[in-house]
């Protein structure tokens, strides 16, 4: 089994199903040491993401409101819009496998790690949309992380931006939606729902420590200092870090975030 070739055709797969599926085959060979390694291999641009065919895609601003989420309509809104994320990390972490040649082995053993919490996530997600009558591919997504995944095509800015700055907000994010959730009537699939989401917020924490990790190889390989990363985040997202009030500073520093890095963030002292 040629590695890069199946993850190409595993990024390319039509179906939550057959990449699920086509992903188990390809982890039990990687797992056996069935693969070929070619570093001749060029890697493909992707003009669309793999979501395309069953998923419509819109504008982030016009991507339903997560609005009452006592209401069936809401949370599946939410279900939804936490399952895309997911679903778009698994092919984040499959492209990092596939774009990158000649990595250490640890390098390939820890996206492809990645990528399957991101489907075990996503299948977890997908299990409580189906509950309540809908399925991926019902509400209206947007193309912000598989554009991410475009822009960023050496080592050092994916690191920087994929796992050290989306997945590092997502960190952020889930308390809050976390302490939204705990403070609503309480029912099934409310509880449901938050027992999932403190699963993929545990979780989370140690993709970004894999993020902060290949960012410092990658760094050490370009001959720079680890502070590039705001000029990459300055380059990319210009409005930086809107709610530095909300940072998640332990979890942040548990996934290799340094003291003087958050201060920089929340422009004023946490640690």
């Amino acid at each position: 089994m040629n590695f890069y070739k199946e993850l190409e055709l595993l990024l390319q797969a039509k179906s939550v199903s057959q990449k699920v599926e086509m992903f188990e085959k390809f982890y039990m060979c990687y797992k056996s040491q069935e693969m070929i390694f070619d570093d001749t291999h060029q890697a493909l641009y992707f003009e669309e993401p793999s979501y395309h065919e069953f998923c419509k895609v819109i504008a982030p601003q016009d991507v339903p409101k997560r609005k009452n989420l006592t209401a069936k309509d809401g949370q599946i809104n939410l279900l939804h819009a936490i399952a895309h994320i997911e679903y778009s990390a698994i092919d984040l972490a499959l492209d990092g496998a596939y774009r990158f040649v000649g990595l250490p082995k640890n390098y390939y053993d820890d996206w492809l790690e990645v990528a399957q919490d991101e489907i075990r996530h996503f299948l977890m997600l997908e299990t409580l949309l189906k509950e309540l009558g809908a399925e991926y591919g019902d509400v209206e997504v947007h193309n912000a992380l598989f554009e991410a995944s475009q822009r960023t095509q050496t080592l050092l800015e994916r690191m920087a931006v994929v796992p050290r700055y989306l997945e590092a907000n997502g960190l952020d994010a889930t308390p809050m939606i976390l302490s939204k959730l705990k403070k609503l009537p309480k029912s099934e699939m409310i509880s449901k729902i938050i027992a999932t989401l403190e699963v993929i917020l545990e979780e989370e924490v140690a993709h970004v420590k894999k993020g902060d990790i290949w960012f410092e190889y990658a760094c050490e390989q370009e001959g720079v200092q680890k502070d590039v990363y705001f000029e990459i985040i300055q380059k990319y997202y210009p409005r930086g870090f809107l709610r530095p009030q909300n940072l998640n500073v332990e979890a942040r520093k548990e996934a290799g975030f340094s003291c003087s890095e958050l201060e920089t963030m929340a422009k004023h002292e946490v640690c």
